[in-house]
Parts: C-alpha cells; sequence; structure tokens
C-alpha cells in the first residue's frame, strides 16, 4: 500500500456527520447522534411531539395549546400572523400539569388548569403583567374545560363540587383590565362594584 492510497483510504473512513450545530469526526464507525429537541424558536407550529387542546384569541392571532415537547405537558402560545412562538415567562412549571387553555380576544388574558397538587385549579395568566394567579383558591370539588370572555372578565367552567357536572360563572370584577377588541385596555375604576 502506497502512502498516497493510505491517505485516501484513511480520509474515506473520517466522515464528518452535521449534528445540531456542531460537526462531529467519526473514525472507523459511524454513530448514530441524539435527536435534537425541537425548539420552539423554530417557528414551525407541528411538530413529533404530542400537540392538543388548542384554543384561539377571538381576533384569530394567537394559538394556545398544550404540548410535551419539553418532557412535561406545558402550555405554548403562537403567533400565527408573525408565524413565531411568543415567550411566556412565568407560566409553565415543572412540577405542575397544565391543561384546557381559553384565550381572551387579543390573547392578553390566558385561563387554563393546573395541577400542582392533590386537585386541578383554575389559573388565569396575564401576558402584560407576566403573573399567573389561582382563581379557583377555597372551591370545592374537581374544575374541568375553563373559558374565558373575550374581555377577560368572565370565566366558565365545569365543577362537579354538587357531585355532578354543574357550569359555574366566576366574575373577575368590574375593576379588571378588561381585554377589548381594539387593542386598548380600560382603566380599572376602584369605585365600580363587582
Amino acid at each position: 500500500m502506497t502512502n498516497g492510497s493510505y491517505n485516501d483510504g484513511r480520509s474515506r473512513l473520517f466522515n464528518r456527520f452535521k449534528c445540531g450545530s456542531s460537526l462531529v469526526l467519526i473514525a472507523g464507525l459511524l454513530s448514530a447522534c441524539e435527536p435534537t429537541p425541537v425548539a420552539t424558536e423554530s417557528g414551525e407550529l407541528n411538530s413529533r411531539w404530542n400537540d392538543e387542546q388548542p384554543a384561539l384569541s377571538g381576533d384569530g392571532r394567537y394559538l394556545a395549546f398544550v404540548s410535551n415537547r419539553e418532557g412535561t405537558r406545558s402550555l405554548l402560545m403562537y403567533d400565527l400572523q408573525e408565524r413565531r412562538y411568543v415567550l411566556l415567562p412565568r407560566l409553565n412549571r415543572r412540577d405542575a400539569i397544565a391543561e384546557s387553555p381559553s384565550l381572551s380576544y387579543t390573547g392578553r388574558y390566558l385561563a387554563y388548569i393546573a395541577s400542582d397538587s392533590a386537585r386541578p385549579e383554575i389559573e388565569l395568566y396575564d401576558r402584560a403583567t407576566q403573573q399567573a394567579q389561582i382563581l379557583t383558591v377555597g372551591y370545592r370539588g374537581w374544575f374541568r374545560n375553563p373559558k374565558i370572555s373575550p374581555d377577560g372578565r368572565y370565566i366558565v367552567f365545569e365543577t362537579g363540587s354538587r357531585g355532578q357536572w354543574d357550569v359555574e360563572l366566576l366574575d373577575r370584577g368590574a375593576s379588571v383590565e378588561l381585554d377589548l377588541p381594539d387593542g386598548t385596555r380600560n382603566r380599572p375604576n376602584p369605585a365600580a362594584s363587582p
């Protein structure tokens, strides 16, 4: 074997494979790369993960849904106009299971069920303040399928507090900032009665 043929043979043994963003040199054997997790920054809506329970904002711009992309059931929001995911700081927690999302008119408010203890709670996430709050503290029974009104004031849900599924309406009060169709938000009136 001449030196030239040895170099040609050796160069065939070293193959370059793109694995994520780094190049990997493999000598002799070919090994499979670990699959790269699907990032929400990609702008792709559907994935190889379970994406379910879609909810559309009243203006048709935002889509909220439940996904197991990060190894737990999380809520994601997708901007259909911009074709990108919306960041939702302080919404998803590793110790909680989220489900049944519902969006207000412009997607400012997101109502959903979160189970991080023995029983689920209905929570509300405000994208303007990036805060989540539990709405069903002190309620007895189980909850399912919360739906928020377009303006964000009312939330209707099913409750099992009487041993059967009933419908209940929760009024957040007249002093909440409403999510109005024109994109403006009313100023809360502290003197207004709920």
